[in-house]
């Protein structure tokens, strides 16, 4: 019996001593034994309730321009399958492995923003070019850029922690990723916005001398409220939310409002929506969260709402268990982006924020949207796949 204890304390001793394994930096990640399968649920289901909400949301607009009632819902079920499977192939993508082409992802945003810009692919929407097409598959750039300004991000606040507590080091880290966010702001503040904001949280998380970062912030509200003034639709929209103008807009705010308080708190049933039968613009894209307040009431916003809080809830839950710091701060710039998305989105709505082009994660109808939020759960499921949790070992012979 002593024999066998101290043969145990010896290799306990020995695995102490043991040198800590190298960072696996493997392309595919080596199997675990955990992965959130919350997330992915949570993620399914959202995915399947927009596909319905797209169907009843669009129905009247598809058969008014001669398609079949189901045509956009069949497109977002189609983009989202695909979506659906880049996920699971990223998912088994070594998250590490973002590190070694970060910069390389800014640079070829810039490029394919620049491409956007220049109007030569025909990506012109709603009178402004933020989309480039390759035959008949159009994509936005800006959806791009809200992954790569996380993962580069997060690469410059682990590789450099002290770089970016001063000013000129934070300027020299983040000098690729402001020329892109201006390339976007041109014709698209709003995701501008979004890039930003995930940049500055992750900084926020990552640094402890916070000055550097308060001086980049006021900067960039001068050159915010510059970009507003140039253009003059943005300021148009100011002003009628704050009743002072006569925008255009003002009569989709109005009819989302009256979308919504016509839902009551049941709402009409699913299908039953009135606005949608052409009073309602852009209603099974950026409102579509008025059609679910109009056909499913309040409780079906509370359980939207829900389900967003839910899903950050659980990558918060992952960002604190990440095997790494960069790890960690890449979930906080996902955690950002898709609660922020999602926040604006029901913001505009209700008309508590002016009117802007911000659609409801996993719900509004948009292909390039849905496409790189599935691929960017993968992200988030693979840094879940390498969570080692610690086993609570019991000494021998003690008894639970």
């Amino acid at each position: 019996m002593d024999r066998s204890m101290e043969n145990m304390e010896n290799h306990m001793e020995r695995k102490a001593t043991r040198r800590p394994q190298k960072e696996d930096r493997s392309f595919f990640t080596k199997k675990r034994g955990y992965m959130d399968y919350q997330i992915l649920f949570l993620v399914i289901t959202a995915f399947g309730f927009g596909i319905m909400m797209v169907y009843s949301a669009s129905s009247y607009k598809a058969v008014s321009m001669g398609y079949a009632n189901y045509y956009f819902a069949l497109r977002q079920a189609e983009i989202g399958l695909a979506g659906l499977a880049g996920m699971l192939f990223v998912s088994k993508i070594n998250y590490r492995w973002y590190k070694n082409i970060s910069r390389i992802l800014i640079f070829i945003c810039i490029v394919l923003q620049l491409i956007a810009l220049s109007g030569v692919t025909g990506g012109e929407s709603h009178g402004a070019s933020r989309w480039i097409y390759i035959g008949s598959i159009g994509f936005q750039p800006g959806e791009i850029a809200k992954i790569a300004i996380a993962i580069y991000t997060a690469h410059i606040c682990v590789s450099d922690p002290k770089n970016v507590e001063s000013l000129v080091g934070l300027a020299k880290s983040v000098w690729p990723m402001v020329i892109l966010m201006g390339l976007i702001a041109v014709e698209n503040l709003s995701t501008a916005v979004i890039c930003f904001v995930i940049m500055v949280v992750t900084i926020f998380v990552a640094c402890r001398d916070l000055k550097p970062l308060a001086i980049m912030f006021m900067i960039a509200g001068v050159v915010g409220v510059i970009l507003i003034l140039t253009k003059g639709y943005r300021g148009a929209r100011i002003l009628s939310f704050f009743g002072k103008g006569t925008e255009a807009g003002d009569y989709q705010n109005e009819q989302a409002l009256l979308t919504i308080g016509s839902g009551g708190l049941f709402g009409k049933g699913l299908g039953q929506s009135i606005q949608k039968l052409g009073f309602l613009p852009e209603s099974h894209n950026d409102f579509i969260f008025a059609i679910i307040c109009e056909e499913l009431g309040l409780f079906g916003a509370i359980c939207v709402i829900a389900l967003f809080a839910t899903l950050v809830y659980r990558m918060v839950y992952v960002a604190f268990h990440a095997p790494d710091s960069f790890s960690g701060l890449l979930l906080t710039g996902i955690i950002v982006h898709i609660s922020l998305q999602a926040i604006i989105n029901i913001c505009v709505v209700t008309g508590l924020v002016p009117n802007t082009g911000v659609p409801l994660p996993f719900i509004s109808y948009g292909g390039t949207s849905l496409l790189f939020l599935l691929c960017e759960m993968g992200i988030v499921l693979n840094i879940s796949r390498q969570i080692k949790f610690k086993v609570k070992k019991t000494a021998p012979g003690a008894k639970g």
